[in-house]
């Protein structure tokens, strides 16, 4: 007989009680797991037997990363800008004036201007009389060669005081001071350019100072003194004797020295024409022939004499200066043209020029027994 396994008593027919229909239905005994043998499971309410009751598995979770979010896509770049001509770049930097305030600048460098020969001036007043002896120097010689006393006569009382005291100081401040003069003319046209134009003041100053004081040595050592020597010795072999009066000496002089002085600034006037596009040295050097032509009537102005001599002295150094005013521009288009000029080879050049001419005068002076002097042609027996 079996015993009940709640009450311990044994059923009437003796046979044990079915379970309730169902696989595992109200059964409390321990089931075991058909996923894992050894493990036991309590399930009073019969969920593992149940196909739509089980459990999940518990799975392996993937864990994946997070997607980094991509850099955003940079956007083409724009295209380069073209670059701006040279010159009309750093427009920036021009200045913008009023009307008055050109005239207020005007005066302020005329002010300046006239305030620096003023003060050239009274230096050279100081060395008045050392001057005159400068001035008067190419008439001494002339007047000494033909055999004349050399003086200068006085025709007025006030003759002497305004062209030794007054005039010659005035002459030698100009050149003095003409550095001063030409600088004060660039701050004045320089509000005008470009920021980067306008480190040109230092170059222009001193190169259109330094022309302006070439021809005036020019004029005085070799044009002067020449033409002067010329005009005084007409008709001495006839019995004319020559009287220079101060004023009518110091006029010619003065004639010659500024004329030859402005038209030693041919070069800068060449370059300007180039930097202003107005002319190429392209075109300067085919039209050379009526340029040529000018300077030959301009030097026929210029000179004291109406001889062809004097005429080739004036003409032949301004045609060198036109052309040294063209090469200077032909620089300038080389360096539009991102190209270079053969400076080494033109220096090798020059010193090889310098050698020769030094040793052919040292030949001169120590085999032939030539001697130098202070004027032109420099060398005489």
């Amino acid at each position: 007989m079996t015993e009940d396994p709640k009450s311990g008593s044994v059923p009437p027919d003796g046979k044990p009680p079915e379970s309730p229909s169902g696989p595992g239905a109200g059964s409390t005994e321990p089931v075991q797991s058909a996923r894992n043998p050894d493990e036991i499971i309590q399930d009073p309410y019969n969920y593992i037997d149940d196909p739509y009751s089980q459990p999940e598995r518990p799975t392996e979770t993937l864990v994946v990363p997070p997607k980094t979010a991509a850099p955003p896509a940079r956007p083409p770049s724009p295209p380069k800008p073209p670059e701006p001509e040279p010159e009309d770049a750093d427009e920036e930097g021009m200045l913008r004036m009023s009307f008055l305030d050109h005239l207020e600048e005007l005066r302020k460098r005329i002010i300046s201007a006239l305030g620096g020969l003023a003060v050239a001036f009274f230096l050279a007043l100081i060395f008045a009389n050392e001057l005159w002896d400068l001035v008067r120097a190419p008439a001494v010689e002339a007047l000494t060669k033909i055999g004349v006393k050399p003086d200068l006569i006085i025709i007025s009382p006030m003759e002497g005081f305004s062209i030794i005291w007054v005039k010659v100081p005035l002459v030698a401040s100009l050149f003095v001071g003409s550095p001063w003069i030409l600088y004060q003319v660039w701050s004045f046209i320089a509000p005008g350019l470009y920021k980067r134009e306008r480190r040109y003041a230092v170059p222009f100053v001193i190169t259109t100072a330094g022309l302006f004081l070439s021809g005036g040595l020019f004029a005085y050592f070799v044009a002067f003194r020449f033409g002067l020597a010329f005009l005084l010795g007409i008709g001495h072999t006839q019995g004319v004797s020559p009287m220079v009066s101060l004023t009518e000496y110091f006029d010619l002089f003065v004639n010659v020295m500024l004329g030859v002085g402005l038209v030693f600034e041919l070069p800068i006037l060449i370059y300007f024409l180039v930097v202003l596009r107005i002319v190429t040295p392209k075109f300067l050097v085919e039209h050379s022939r009526y340029a040529i032509l000018g300077i030959v009537i301009i030097a026929a102005i210029v000179t004291p004499t109406p001889d062809v001599f004097n005429l080739t002295l004036f003409a032949v150094p301004m045609i060198l200066l036109y052309f040294v005013g063209v090469f200077a521009g032909y620089l300038l288009w080389l360096k539009r043209e991102n190209r270079r000029f053969p400076w080494g080879v033109v220096l090798v050049l020059f010193i090889v020029f310098l050698m020769l001419l030094v040793a052919g005068s040292s030949l001169a002076v120590l085999k032939y027994g030539y001697r130098l002097v202070p004027n032109w042609p420099f060398l005489v027996r």
